[in-house]
């Protein structure tokens, strides 16, 4: 005789007996008759062609070494399954099934962190894909279609395929490590700063390729990663301009130092949440929206 496959409802049950130690007990969790527990345990005995419970010598249903073996699994199989559902409900009421967030390099992991944890907490079965960029490169995937939501930088020229608002602002400063000649001077006079090495963040994509955010130096070396600038200004290689939130330790340790440039004072990059004007943001985008508009630096 042809044995057919187990159940969902099977793979409840034998969850409840397992969980509950009881037939009785499980039955009551379930809210089903005492007959449908022992009914569904042997049916999927029966499919799966293994004893699962020890039944005899003691009124205790107890795991078989098999019963134990398969129990991740069904937890796993039931996992999925709630998952699925919890999925068609979303789609069903409107709520996407994915999220994809590009961020501006320059804005704090610590809140992007905090926010992707609560966003995690109240939508569960939304997906999320976070890229991380710099300059023009992160408008680049929201006019790609291949981000929903960004927050760019200052630097972005108005596009009218984007929807924009601003969300906050980080605060960069130009800094060099304690060894590097401008730092050891009392006093820098204008136009020093043109005699050393900048380290440059560059951009990868054309929408601002060529344009030049605060260069004040002809010697430049061009950088794709902020951290890899973070550690050669370090390394005592050149000058260049941080977010203090990035550098305030190594300011507060000694490590680096706060250069007091005429030509070049700290500044406040203005950051904005950019999205497609011809795409609605979904439950998920707009919270994700406003809780960056709550959360980030001002």
């Amino acid at each position: 005789m042809e044995v057919g496959s187990p159940t969902v409802d099977q793979l409840r049950i034998f969850l409840a007996v397992a969980e509950q130690g009881s037939f009785n007990q499980a039955a009551r969790k379930l809210g089903r008759a005492l007959s449908v527990i022992s009914y569904g345990i042997a049916a999927l005995e029966l499919h799966l062609g293994v004893k699962l419970f020890d039944r005899e010598g003691s009124r205790r249903p107890k795991l078989t070494d098999p019963g134990r073996a398969l129990l991740a699994d069904a937890r796993s199989v039931i996992d999925e399954v709630d998952g699925l559902m919890a999925r068609a409900r979303s789609v069903r009421q409107g709520l996407e099934t994915e999220l994809s967030l590009a961020v501006d390099v320059m804005v704090p992991s610590t809140t992007v962190a905090a926010i992707l944890r609560d966003f995690q907490v109240i939508f569960p079965s939304v997906d999320l894909r976070l890229h991380v960029e710099a300059l023009g490169a992160v408008a680049a995937l929201v006019l790609d279609r291949r981000a929903d939501l960004a927050v760019a930088g200052p630097d972005i020229l108005d596009l009218p395929e984007l929807q924009r608002r601003s969300v906050g602002s980080v605060s960069l400063i130009p800094v060099a490590s304690p060894a590097h000649p401008l730092a050891q001077l009392q006093e820098i006079a204008p136009g020093e700063a043109k005699r050393h090495l900048q380290l440059v963040l560059t951009d990868r994509s054309s929408l601002t390729e060529g344009k030049e955010f605060s260069v004040i130096s002809p010697r430049t070396w061009r950088l794709a990663d902020l951290g890899a600038k973070h550690a050669l200004l370090l390394e005592g290689i050149g000058w260049g301009n941080m977010p203090l939130h990035v550098v305030a330790e190594e300011i507060s340790q000694g490590r680096l130092v706060k250069l007091e440039l005429p030509e070049n004072p700290p500044v406040a990059y203005l950051l904005h949440a950019l999205w497609r004007r011809d795409t609605r943001p979904g439950p998920a985008t707009s919270w994700m929206q406003e809780a960056l508009a709550d959360r980030l630096p001002t």
